[in-house]
């Protein structure tokens, strides 16, 4: 019997295709893998703390997660800083941060608190060494709505006057100016290397001695000064913006902050909440943004 030559070379192009398929599932799984991973556990940049924008694969893959996590619709809130970023004072706990999320949260939004970095008597000059820290640099790149609160501690030395120390001078006051006016732009600016496509928002100061007669014109003098300072510096940099607390605080210094005379009470966190949710709704509308 004569044989069928396309018969007999059948199994070979079946075995061929078959291995070709094999390879090429093989290489999809490869390249899926090495996807997942750079998501999952992101590598942090060196070069980001020195001010030059980073290249490798390893920070594309991070901007692409960035991207689609500014665009899948849900608030993802981070806050860093000191005290009041931590909430100290809030006998409920909830600080301004949490207290933004759920007034967010009442008017539609899907909101996350991812969280809170805030830690008590930071000063902007540990806060820069912090921000180098890879769990504080992952928190913040998985954030599309940052919060800040520096700047108090620098400046008043956390409320230290209050427990029998001599009050600072208004010489002294404004001597500590503008170095750590310099720290809070380096701050910034470190932070939108970090997530550049995140919201920031500086929560502005108050002056916490107004009542004080010793330091309540000093102390108004340095808050404003401070707060223009960080006005000029929000003003050059997109989707940054700062959030004043200083005229909430100021004729309501009993009403609003806690026992020990310097941090924000319920009430006084509920106020900068308030604050900053009428911010970010306001940028929304602005930009013509959907809940």
């Amino acid at each position: 019997m004569k044989k069928n030559k396309n018969l007999d070379s059948a199994p070979w192009i079946w075995r061929s295709v078959s291995a070709i398929s094999i390879l090429a599932t093989l290489l999809l799984l490869f390249g899926f893998g090495y996807a997942i991973k750079d998501v999952i556990y992101p590598k942090g940049d060196s070069k980001l703390g020195d001010g030059q924008q980073a290249t490798s694969p390893a920070n594309q893959a991070q901007n692409k997660v960035n991207k689609a996590i500014v665009k899948d619709g849900k608030i993802r809130m981070a806050v860093i800083g000191d005290s009041l970023a931590r909430g100290t004072g809030d006998d409920e706990g909830l600080g301004f941060v949490r207290r933004t999320g759920n007034l967010l949260k009442d008017e539609g939004y899907d909101v996350q608190v991812l969280n809170n970095l805030g830690v008590n008597g930071l000063r902007t000059d540990t806060l820069l060494k912090k921000l180098d820290e890879q769990g504080v640099r992952y928190v913040l790149q998985q954030a599309n709505f940052i919060l800040l609160s520096i700047g108090a501690n620098d400046l008043f030395q956390g409320g230290q006057v209050l427990q029998g120390e001599d009050p600072p001078t208004a010489e002294k006051l404004a001597a500590a100016l503008p170095e750590t006016s310099k720290r809070l732009q380096e701050i910034l600016k470190k932070v939108k290397q970090i997530n550049s496509e995140a919201q920031i928002v500086y929560v502005g100061l108050y002056n916490p001695f107004g009542n004080v007669k010793e330091l309540e014109k000093p102390g108004n003098a340095v808050v404003a000064a401070w707060n223009e300072a960080a006005m000029s510096i929000l003003n050059n940099e997109d989707k940054m913006t700062l959030v004043p607390t200083f005229d909430l605080f100021e004729n309501h210094l009993d009403e609003y902050l806690s026992s020990d005379h310097f941090h924000p009470n319920a009430q006084g966190y509920q106020q900068i909440a308030v604050r900053i949710a009428q911010e970010y709704q306001g940028n929304k509308t602005a930009k013509g943004g959907s809940k």
